[in-house]
């Protein structure tokens, strides 16, 4: 939820002597100290926290604090309190029931290296989307500070798909390289790589509505589209495997990584909402009509990927199962964000999937072992 309580700043300091020029880093230190002609006082002019802004702001993105968005805050310390890796998770029984020829069906195996193939690189680009576009135009530290983490947590999924596929033993090539060879996977892609270049393209900067529409449009795609639609197909898929006491050790890594994504979904629609509050001008009629035009073409993509990935019934579950739940999935984003819904009456088939996303680390939830990490301590520098 958001925070609609600023928090109050210190007053700003007494005027102080300009200090010396910095080097050029690359860093935005704050339109104040980028300007030469500013007056010495706004150089040195501490920050209040009234005078950030999601974008556009012209604070310096240095200091942290004072607060402004506590929200954001908030959750880079409860992604900290997260933390996992992918190694702790034991892949034994895993490696068992995929070598026994009749562990699984092929349909089931299908489906697996299927779903690895989207996600071992969809959380790359997820990454790219962050560090090499997102980051550079957000202007609140506190969002920054939470984009950094979860940016570590996009390489720790990276990592937990690799680990599967090497426990397993796959063929790599063919699971890292789905994504050009898989028209389901590929078709997903490509409807988000057009989002992921226009904030990645160095001469891209915000400042006009024509830009800042294009920031919260790509925005919108990858939080509620990427992120909050089209990786449900795939954990329930999964999850509904470990449900069955198959691939648990796959599946508890998938249940940490939904947990993750759902905070990720989460941030990104706070930070879209403070966008749309702090520049109403736009979100207009017109804008939002394009919004659910995207809205509808991600649900046919993704509803094409559960067709591909389950040509047949498995698991108790069948492709038009989902055609609802990614309906209910896309008005629940709809709505999370200020629009009407786009399909009526529509609930969720597997209300199971919310239980997942509760998950507690200690829960010690399929019976695996959580290993210690290295404190300071403990390191050994050698």
């Amino acid at each position: 939820m958001l925070s609609w309580d600023d928090e109050v700043s210190s007053a700003p300091a007494p005027r102080q002597p300009q200090p010396a020029p910095l080097a050029d880093t690359g860093l935005n230190l704050g339109a104040a100290a980028a300007e030469p002609e500013a007056a010495p006082e706004a150089v040195a002019k501490r920050v209040n926290a009234d005078d950030k802004r999601i974008i556009n702001g012209k604070t310096d993105v240095n200091q942290l604090v004072p607060f402004k968005y506590k929200w954001a805050w908030d959750k880079y310390l409860a992604g900290c309190a997260n933390h996992w890796m992918p190694q702790e998770v034991n892949m034994q029984r895993d490696i068992e029931l995929w070598k026994n020829p009749n562990g699984l069906t092929d349909d089931e195996r299908r489906l697996v290296k299927r779903n690895l193939g989207f996600f071992v690189t969809a959380d790359s680009l997820a990454a790219n989307n962050i560090v090499l576009g997102t980051y550079r135009h957000i202007t609140a530290p506190e969002c920054r500070q939470y984009l950094l983490r979860q940016a570590f947590e996009e390489a720790i999924h990276t990592h937990a798909y690799q680990y599967i596929v090497e426990s397993l033993g796959l063929d790599e090539a063919e699971i890292f390289n789905a994504y050009n060879e898989v028209k389901s996977i590929r078709d997903k892609d490509e409807f988000l790589i057009p989002f992921i270049n226009t904030l990645t393209d160095p001469a891209f900067t915000t400042g006009t509505v024509e830009n800042d529409q294009k920031l919260l449009r790509s925005l919108i795609v990858f939080a509620c589209l990427m992120e909050g639609l089209f990786f449900y197909v795939g954990f329930t898929q999964i999850l509904a495997l470990g449900r069955q006491n198959k691939m648990m050790g796959a599946a508890e890594q998938y249940q940490y990584i939904l947990r993750d994504e759902s905070m990720h979904c989460n941030f990104g629609i706070d930070l879209i909402n403070t966008i749309k509050m702090e520049n109403p001008l736009l979100w207009t009629a017109e804008f939002r009509e394009e919004i659910k035009g995207l809205f509808l073409k991600a649900v046919d993509l993704e509803y094409a990927y559960a067709e591909d990935t389950m040509p047949r019934g498995v698991l108790g579950l069948n492709a038009p199962m989902f055609k609802g739940y990614l309906r209910f999935i896309a008005n629940r984003r709809a709505q999370q964000i200020g629009l009407e819904q786009m399909f009526a009456q529509e609930e969720n088939p597997f209300p199971w999937m919310s239980e997942m996303i509760d998950l507690k680390k200690e829960r010690n939830f399929f019976e695996t072992r959580v290993i210690e990490y290295q404190t300071g301590g403990a390191l050994n520098w050698e």
